[in-house]
């Protein structure tokens, strides 16, 4: 009784943290996981690499056992999921979703399968922006297949779809029509579908818990708007003039929503999300001009909160002032959104190279890894390892 005892408690310490969404477990770039690994290389600390068929720029997610990403095989006509062991590296699932008669690359540094799927259960649920969103299960089936009436804009899919409760939640901002649509996550049909106006946009909802209720926040060209999840009624919209192909998602904390505007003249809002109507101007409490990302998503750490340019500029900012703590030069080009794990920070360039920062009102520098890009996926962090998608591979970085 004693050793069974024993191994329960073991179990329970060594139990891998899930990452199952773009950005992991709470969509912020937050992990639990313990021991990571803070060095590495092509020669180190490599469990094990696996080349991965086709062309996706999916986010790696993460249950149990098994990673789920998505690819674009035969010059992007076929739209697959990958199903890969956790342990081996070994791919397990290879399933076709959708075929495409006469695919085009709208936008050559993107993919036809860059949204982050969902892991919740047995199912799986993909999205390939307009070219479809499907629900499979955990071992290769497909449930349901649906294709949602809008454009690509002009630069192909990018917004991950989000779960809440029973509905999976999209973001669909075409060129010549925007709307928010929750579809039943057993069914595919529409519950609720919500058109606004505005331009493209290529951006995945958040879900901020508020004791007067949940809320849906998804921002938009020239405007963000929070929305009823259940049923999508909106709560509130925030608006600016310079923003639109929108793609960092949002985070929240202290009782703020830190928003990215997009394009052109980004801006970096922190909204608090307690009021109703237009909030324009009565509900931005601090707004920053310079130096802000158009592609990763913000981190917020603690008190602070870091973003990374696109041309790899970071700055720590005073998440509850706005106050600029410290800004310096990481180096490289920047698509994939920073993470938090094992007491770091950690940025991934677009050239395979990642910068391991203390989280800290000081900058401190920890590490310098690199690994033979692109890299443009963000990172996936469980089982105490970092997992990183390359052109090619898929990584289990581990110590």
């Amino acid at each position: 009784m004693m050793r069974l005892a024993f191994l329960l408690v073991l179990s329970s310490v060594i139990f891998a943290a899930d990452w199952p969404q773009f950005r992991g477990p709470g969509g912020q770039g937050i992990s639990d996981e313990r021991n990571v690994p803070l060095t590495w290389s092509e020669t180190k600390n490599v469990r094990w690499k696996t080349a991965i068929p086709g062309r996706g720029w999916s986010s790696p997610v993460i249950q149990g056992e098994r990673i789920w990403l998505t690819t674009a095989t035969e010059e992007g006509r076929s739209l697959r999921a990958i199903g890969v062991n956790v342990n081996t590296g070994s791919i397990e699932q290879n399933v076709e979703i959708f075929q495409l008669k006469s695919p085009k690359l709208m936008n050559l540094k993107n993919s036809f399968a860059s949204p982050t799927p969902v892991v919740e259960g047995d199912r799986v649920y993909l999205h390939f922006g307009a070219y479809g969103t499907a629900s499979i299960t955990q071992a290769g089936e497909i449930v349901w297949k649906t294709k949602l009436e809008y454009d690509n804009g002009q630069h192909g899919p990018g917004g991950s779809p989000i779960v809440y409760d029973d509905l999976l939640i999209v973001s669909c901002d075409g060129l010549e029509l925007q709307y928010v649509v929750a579809l039943d996550k057993a069914t595919g049909k529409v519950r609720w579908k919500k058109t606004r106006e505005g331009y493209q946009a290529y951006t995945t909802p958040l879900v901020v818990n508020l004791p007067g209720g949940d809320q849906v926040i998804s921002p938009g060209a020239f405007q963000s708007i929070a929305y009823e999840p259940r049923t999508g009624k909106e709560i509130w919209r925030v608006k600016y003039a310079e923003g639109f192909s929108n793609v960092p998602r949002p985070v929240f904390g202290h009782g703020l929503v830190f928003i990215c505007t997009g394009f052109q003249e980004p801006s970096l809002l922190a909204v608090q999300p307690d009021g109703r109507g237009d909030v324009t101007k009565s509900r931005v409490v601090w707004k920053l001009d310079r130096a802000i990302p158009r592609t990763p998503s913000p981190l917020l750490v603690g008190n602070e909160l870091y973003i990374v340019t696109d041309n790899g500029i970071a700055t720590c900012i005073d998440a509850k002032t706005g106050e600029e703590l410290w800004r310096a030069r990481v180096g490289g080009n920047h698509s994939a959104s920073p993470v938090y794990a094992g007491g770091r920070i950690y940025f991934l360039s677009e050239e395979g190279e990642s910068v391991v920062i203390a989280p800290g009102r000081q900058l401190k520098h920890l590490a310098t890894n690199q690994l033979d890009g692109p890299t443009l996926a963000s990172m996936a962090v469980s089982h105490s390892s970092l997992f990183i998608r390359s052109q090619t591979h898929l990584y289990r970085i581990s110590e």
